[in-house]
């Protein structure tokens, strides 16, 4: 069976660009997808102090992109529940939906405290927890209702009419990210972060989770097979070496603003809370993210490939990503392992950091015309 293949993105600065111009190539960009049959589009919603993201709202964005794509599936991954109003949040999927010809999924998570905290938001791990719950409890029911009735903490409506309603029924596919039992747990398609040694007992965790909770063979709300996918930050080139000269600048860049500016700012102000590594605890209810002893065996057990050629570059400890640079044969040679993992989506990271948007624009053209034809 082939794979269907992802994109996911930031949009960071790019030294010396306007933001006009940084939109304009992502833009470009995805025209490009859409063109060569990518299923999705998946971009993250970040806020300041954070730096990493220059479309905190991914609504805005992907509207745009609608209107200059014909196939492509446009995915905010995650919208942040906590900070949304549940029911702006509906209007916006409903329009978004149908500006879209119904080619809209949502991704949902907590996001970070940090975030909530600067925000005005609830910050307290289980509080934030709270609220993100019952939005997703409220975002649910008012996609798929005439009239909304619901009573919790945070929010309470009692009958209210809901005026607009997504084109795809009951509502537009979901996806939740980093914890596939939660997310096989939820119905929800799931896509990961890690290493592909780690993602091959993800993967097995997450169809076992699935078949006990919704049946052998279930399907998703929408009546698609559910999809599961590692993210894969990766340059490629003509030679290893361009690659790796490429990726390097880009990755450890990237790397500084993923986690940095928070950081620095909480230090700067005082906030001890979110210093020492306690800058996103968990709550305390969710499974962990990592797969047991029991599902590493099980995928062990199968014709997972271990050793796959990878060249990685700036690997840190802390860094939940990674990426890998080469030419379209190591892709190749890292694809074959990935399809024995069992998965069945594959989700590309092209531009990241400072990069240039013509080394992304390449690896974009290699990996279309030398890599994804073989596993389709």
């Amino acid at each position: 069976m082939g794979l269907d293949f992802g994109v996911f993105d930031h949009i960071e600065p790019i030294p010396g660009q306007e933001l006009d111009q940084v939109y304009a190539d992502r833009l470009k960009q995805i025209e490009i997808f859409d063109s060569a049959g990518f299923y999705g589009y998946h971009l993250a919603e970040h806020h300041t102090p954070a730096v990493h993201s220059l479309a905190p709202s991914q609504n805005v964005f992907l509207a745009a992109a609608s209107q200059r794509t014909n196939q492509i599936r446009l995915c905010p991954c995650i919208y942040v529940l906590p900070l949304h109003h549940p029911l702006r949040l509906i209007e916006e999927i409903c329009m978004l939906d149908h500006l879209s010809n119904g080619r809209l999924e949502v991704g949902v998570g907590r996001g970070g405290v940090l975030e909530a905290y600067f925000w005005g938001s609830d910050w307290d791990v289980e509080a934030n927890f709270t609220k993100y719950n019952e939005t997703l409890n409220v975002v649910r029911q008012g996609l798929n209702t005439d009239y909304l009735t619901f009573k919790g903490e945070f929010y309470n409506f009692d009958k209210l009419p809901m005026r607009l309603h997504p084109k795809q029924t009951p509502y537009p596919p979901m996806w939740y990210m980093r914890n596939v039992e939660t997310a096989a747990t939820e119905g929800m398609n799931s896509i990961i972060v890690g290493t592909l040694d780690s993602f091959g007992p993800n993967v097995v965790r997450y169809k076992d989770v699935w078949k006990s909770t919704h049946g052998e063979g279930a399907l998703t709300a929408q009546g698609t097979e559910p999809k599961i996918g590692l993210v894969t930050h990766m340059v490629i080139a003509d030679t290893e070496e361009a690659a790796i000269q490429a990726a390097k600048p880009a990755w450890e860049e990237y790397l500084w603003n993923l986690s940095a500016p928070r950081r620095m700012e909480a230090e700067q102000r005082g906030l001890d809370q979110f210093t020492g590594g306690q800058e996103n605890p968990r709550p305390a209810a969710l499974p962990d993210r990592n797969a047991d002893a029991h599902y590493r065996a099980e995928a062990d057990a199968g014709t997972r490939a271990s050793g796959a050629a990878e060249n990685v570059i700036a690997q840190k400890e802390s860094a939940s990503f990674r990426v890998l640079a080469g030419t379209p044969d190591t892709l190749r040679q890292y694809m074959d392992s990935y399809v024995e993992s069992g998965a069945n989506y594959f989700v590309c990271a092209f531009h990241f950091g400072n990069m240039p948007a013509e080394v992304a624009e390449r690896s974009i053209e290699l990996f279309i015309d030398k890599v994804m034809p073989h596993y389709i």
